[in-house]
């Protein structure tokens, strides 16, 4: 069992979804209960699959944890796309969103292979 509160990675995961939560704030009234609901889910389930996955005892469980944080990653992307496909933020919040979201991805396949060694 890990302590998920000194990681690395769940303190960054938990700064991604501050960022995400402000950017949403913006987003239209009318996208709450869909898109802006969507990406917040997406967000959130990052930093809660990190701490869900250290609380296994296993390697391959919390590497398993650690994997579906990761393509909570990819969600995330493809939805801060389309916010910015469908003009909600501009090109510095997409891109600000993005940097965010790889030295998170970059972090976890780093843990990742790490538990696999």
């Amino acid at each position: 069992m890990h302590n998920y509160k000194e990681l690395k990675v769940w303190q960054k995961a938990r700064e991604l979804a501050k960022f995400i939560y402000q950017l949403t704030k913006k987003f239209p009234k009318e996208e709450i209960y869909s898109l802006t609901s969507q990406v917040r889910r997406s967000v959130v389930s990052i930093p809660s699959n990190i701490a869900e996955g250290a609380g296994h005892f296993s390697k391959k469980e919390f590497s398993g944890f650690l994997e579906i944080a990761c393509a909570s990653t990819c969600e995330l992307d493809t939805q801060i796309i389309l916010s910015y496909d469908l003009e909600f933020i501009n090109q510095s919040e997409l891109n600000e969103s993005k940097s965010y979201i790889e030295e998170v991805q970059k972090m976890l396949n780093g843990l990742i292979k790490s538990l696999k060694k």
